[in-house]
């Protein structure tokens, strides 16, 4: 990916995961400390009860917290290999309208990456992202927790 720009991320989700994409899910915003995407209860991406489908919620909230530690890993300039390994989240209220998910964790980024690189060694780190309806309400919320290796 060339950078990591709003609109190359959503260009790398429509031909990369497309089942996101056509979900709604967008990346709305990006920075060196957090990320963001949004999605829209639509009824593509609804679940019986007329609310955003739980699958639809985690895809929005590993994306955040992927792009985050793909642009992290570029930032770095090392080949470094990342893969969820576990995963968990909660459900609060029933999401429906816009629904923003976000992860800040940046900084943990970083380190965990630092150590790969200083130790060799592979890490894990958990990241979290939630999701808040339009009254600034949390729907959900998900760790993932991701593993990272230097490639050799």
């Amino acid at each position: 990916m060339p950078k990591f720009t709003v609109r190359n991320l959503n260009r790398f989700l429509a031909i990369k995961l497309p089942s996101a994409f056509i979900s709604g899910i967008r990346v709305s915003a990006i920075s060196d400390t957090e990320a963001y995407a949004s999605v829209t209860h639509k009824w593509i991406n609804q679940n019986p009860f007329k609310s955003l489908y739980w699958a639809t919620q985690g895809m929005a909230a590993e994306l955040v917290t992927g792009i985050l530690m793909m642009k992290k890993i570029k930032d770095c300039n090392q080949k470094i290999s990342m893969l969820v390994v576990k995963q968990e989240g909660a459900f609060h209220k029933k999401a429906t309208g816009k629904i923003i998910f976000s992860c800040h964790q940046g900084i943990e980024i970083d380190q965990a990456i630092a150590a790969a690189i200083e130790t060799g060694e592979g890490q894990n780190l958990v990241l979290k992202a939630a999701g808040f309806n339009e009254e600034k309400i949390m729907v959900s919320d998900f760790e993932f927790t991701w593993s990272i290796k230097l490639k050799t």
